[in-house]
């Protein structure tokens, strides 16, 4: 039905009525967008933007306007792309808030910043499969949105705090110094209540344990290690050593198992999608 829409319009969008108003074509496409910005369910956003991008991302720009007429087909134009370019180390929450008070189309603006954080945050999962509690928070400000209960005002704000979280969380690894794929193991050993010594030795742990399964010999990860249950064994033979020398001593059995557990499911999961330090 949508996509049907779209056409109709692009079709009484042609050249020969652009010397009239062009103006008001560009606002035309670009309400179009925000319309369709705030009827599409939150799972069907990836499709439906495939589906419209090359209509609702551009604009029509017509050099030598004035004298453009419908006798002159000849006249060049060009497609220019309107969304915006986003950086999220340089996101600066009060000049989003301030420029989004200003913005004519406000549910292109809140679209648009929905879709990169979405897309961000998919990045920044696939770099550390622990940040999952992101994606809940993400979805309950939706939601809220959706459901009636947060204007549009407060859902932008919403949605421009969560960006500055999610920039903070994206330099955690500096932070702490460790590369991304120390931090995602050290994310997956660390446990509540350690004190500052203890955080660490749990770093180290994450730093050591990578350096083992990755760098050093005799090599475990081999090609297809996860497909035979010897390497399987060594895979997780080396785990549990590297973590029974670095973990602190406040790790009990119990404590200890699952953080060995949780680092070879990851290191099977990895190595059967061939990604990362385990494929």
């Amino acid at each position: 039905m949508y996509e049907n829409t779209i056409s109709s319009l692009y079709e009484a969008c042609k050249p020969e009525v652009l010397d009239r108003k062009l103006g008001r074509v560009v606002s035309a496409f670009q309400y179009l967008r925000g319309v369709m910005d705030s009827i599409v369910e939150q799972a069907d956003i990836d499709s439906a933007v495939q589906r419209i991008e090359a209509l609702l991302d551009a604009s029509v720009v017509v050099d030598n306007a004035e004298a453009f007429s419908a006798k002159e087909f000849e006249a060049q134009y060009k497609i220019v792309q309107r969304g915006k370019a986003w950086d999220l180390s340089k996101v600066n929450v009060e000049k989003l808030r301030e420029e989004f008070k200003q913005a004519p189309f406000k549910n292109i603006e809140i679209a648009d910043l929905q879709a990169f954080l979405q897309r961000k945050l998919a990045e920044m999962l696939a770099q550390n499969s622990t940040r999952t509690d992101f994606i809940q928070r993400l979805q309950k400000v939706i939601d809220t949105y959706n459901s009636g209960a947060t204007s549009t005002e407060n859902y932008y704000d919403e949605l421009t705090a969560y960006a500055q979280e999610l920039k903070e969380e994206a330099e955690r690894h500096i932070r702490e110094g460790l590369t991304e794929d120390e931090l995602e193991l050290f994310d997956l050993l660390k446990k509540e209540s350690l004190t500052q010594d203890e955080t660490q030795r749990v770093k180290l742990a994450a730093k050591h344990l990578l350096k083992r399964l990755v760098e050093e010999q005799p090599k475990v990860m081999i090609q297809n290690w996860h497909q035979s249950a010897q390497t399987q064994k060594q895979v997780r033979a080396e785990i549990e050593r590297v973590l029974d020398a670095d973990l602190p001593d406040s790790y009990d059995r119990t404590t200890f198992k699952q953080k060995c557990d949780n680092v070879y499911d990851l290191a099977v999961e990895y190595a059967i999608r061939g990604r990362k330090w385990a494929a």
